[in-house]
Order: C-alpha cells, then structure tokens, then sequence
C-alpha cells in the first residue's frame, strides 16, 4: 500500500518521536527510525510514556543509513534541513514519498545532504533563529505533503460548525 512516509536519522528526544508518532497514526504515515535512537523504545518504555497508540503506528526501524536505503531501494527521499534554498512549499511531493529529519542536534550530516542537494527543503524563519522543533517541522512539512496529495485517505469535515457560544 502506498503512502507517505517520515524518516527519523537518529532521533535523540522521545517526545519529539513520540509526537511524531502519533502525528503518523492520525494521518496513515509511515515512521521510519534510524539508528541509534537516544532512547529506548521498549515496551515498558512506550508504555511508561503514555504513547498508547504506538501499537498503531506502522514502524520500522534501520540499524543505521545503509541500512534504510538497502532495505527502500529507489525511494524519493525528501530532506528538511535550514540549509536548503527551495522551501518546502515548492516541492511536489509524490504520493510515497519520503521526508526526512535529522537528529535533534546537528539535523542531517552534510555527506548525506550533498547526496540530496535537489530534493533538500527548509521551512522559512525570521533572522537568525536555527530552527523549529522536529515533531513541529515534520508536521508542517508532512501536512503539505498531504495537502498535495488531496489528504487522500484522510477523513475530511464535508461542512464547518460554528461554536455557539450563546445559551
């Protein structure tokens, strides 16, 4: 079955993966984990987190770079990282595409961004901020893509409902 899909390169915060996560299951999105992870991603560790949908989620984990592009031979992959000059609005993104994160810390290593200098995107800041937060980037980004892509499998409200807020 063909649908997008998030790339995580060595996600050092769990909450940030969590967030993402459940970003995932609520919109149909593969999650994709490479290796290290600067957390544990036990059972007892989900649990303990409170991420009770991560038995939704539809996961997989690489032991590191090689790995995934072993194992996802020929996928579009899509890069965030501040140091693009297409923003992210200007790419068209294909229905089984993938975007990518890197970690926390220092985003996605340059070796492997040179790799990907034409699929490379960045969501614009004011000044000199250095970035966004990952679960927000991969939101923003992941909901263009879905944009795109008509929200295909996405439940869609058919009429807005005003709030009543008189008795």
């Amino acid at each position: 079955m063909a649908g997008l899909n998030l790339v995580l390169y060595e996600p050092e915060i769990p909450a940030n993966t969590g967030n993402i996560g459940r970003t995932c299951v609520a919109t149909g999105t593969r999650l994709h984990l490479i290796e290290p992870l600067g957390f544990q991603l036990s059972e007892k560790a989900v649990r303990r987190s409170g991420m009770d949908y991560w038995k939704e989620l539809d996961v997989t984990r690489y032991v590191n770079w090689k790995d995934f592009l072993q194992k996802n031979p020929g996928a579009r992959i899509y890069m965030a990282t501040t140091k693009s000059r297409q923003v992210y609005t200007e790419a068209s993104y294909e229905p089984d595409c993938y975007i990518m994160f890197g970690k926390e810390s220092a985003g996605i290593p340059e070796e492997i961004l040179k790799e990907y200098e034409d699929t490379c995107v960045r969501i614009p800041m004011l000044g000199e901020t250095r970035s966004l937060n990952l679960s927000n980037s991969a939101a923003v980004i992941l909901y263009e893509a879905l944009r795109q892509n008509r929200f295909a499998g996405l439940k869609l409200q058919g009429e807005l409902h005003r709030l009543s807020w008189e008795e």
